[in-house]
């Protein structure tokens, strides 16, 4: 990577304590209610982002930018990302803050304690949090890649803010400038039972939000409901803006993919490097076995 420009920096740097601000509250989950996971498809998180050190590169700024004002990533040294390509005199002037040294975990200057007093509850570390949010559904990737794409503003919303992938999220949307304003429309279907004849009458149910997040509701019966599910489009104002911060959002998921399991990489070269050495190993125990049978024949 090379060398940054410092006022760039600076410009992330001041953008971030606004956004520890914002972050009031848990980044992947915060709210009390459950997320609807079951009913969002999830967006497909570019893979290839993880094997681009440009792509991780950026993704480790933004974290140091808009994550660490209230999350850690305790499980990982800074000195890590020499992975990626950055050398310690990087890391140091451009991620770090504070006191903590290149060889110290990656943590957040707020004490836990603190953050307790402040969120009610202390923000979840995202050293693995790729992991913790896999499941049978959808790849943690995937999950986190919505969940940074899909804010959307909701003025009944206590901050301000919603989330398709967890809704009534406790968290405002901090990249909300980078994003910029657009129009969300959110499309589900409703089953209503009458209460007298008991017959059930199926309702296709769409919620529009405004960039001002004031919303309008309308309610039309169907007769085929299909699988159901909640569907979502989003309409920015701006198109190459909203193009510019998905690219980003999925920069940041490749880094936290990638201190999720630093040696991913690694493996996948050795296994790489194992397999060609069983296959010309294979060859090689095949010609010798014909070799010693024929003379024993």
């Amino acid at each position: 990577m090379n060398p940054m420009n410092t006022s760039l920096w600076w410009s992330s740097l001041t953008r971030a304590a606004i956004s520890v601000g914002l972050g009031a509250s848990i980044l992947l989950g915060a709210s009390a209610a459950v997320g609807a996971e079951g009913g969002i498809a999830m967006d497909s998180w570019p893979v290839d982002r993880g094997q681009n050190a440009a792509s991780l590169q950026n993704g480790a700024r933004l974290f140091a930018s808009y994550c660490i004002g209230c999350h850690s990533a305790s499980l990982v040294r800074w000195n890590r990302l020499q992975d990626i390509g950055l050398n310690s005199a990087q890391i140091q002037q451009y991620l770090i803050s504070g006191n903590q040294k290149v060889g110290d975990t990656i943590r957040t200057g707020a004490a836990p304690a603190d953050q307790k007093r402040w969120f009610g509850k202390t923000p979840p570390d995202l050293s693995v949090i790729t992991r913790a949010r896999t499941s049978f559904e959808h790849a943690g990737a995937d999950y986190i890649y919505t969940l940074l794409r899909g804010y959307y503003r909701d003025a009944s919303a206590p901050n301000g803010w919603n989330n398709v992938a967890y809704p009534n999220i406790a968290m405002p949307h901090v990249f909300w400038q980078e994003q910029g304003p657009r129009e969300t429309r959110i499309e589900s279907t409703e089953a209503r039972k009458d209460a007298k004849t008991g017959a059930v009458q199926h309702m296709q149910v769409v919620t529009t939000y405004q960039p001002d997040g004031t919303s309008s509701r309308t309610e039309t019966p169907v007769t085929n409901h299909g699988a159901g599910g909640i569907t979502y489009t989003f309409k920015p104002l701006n198109v190459e803006q909203s193009r510019r911060f998905d690219a980003d959002a999925a920069d940041l998921v490749a880094f936290l993919a990638f201190i999720t399991d630093p040696t991913a990489g690694k493996r996948v070269t050795i296994g790489v490097w194992v397999l060609i050495f069983l296959a010309f190993f294979t060859v090689i125990a095949w010609r010798l076995n014909a070799v010693y049978w024929k003379k024993v024949r």
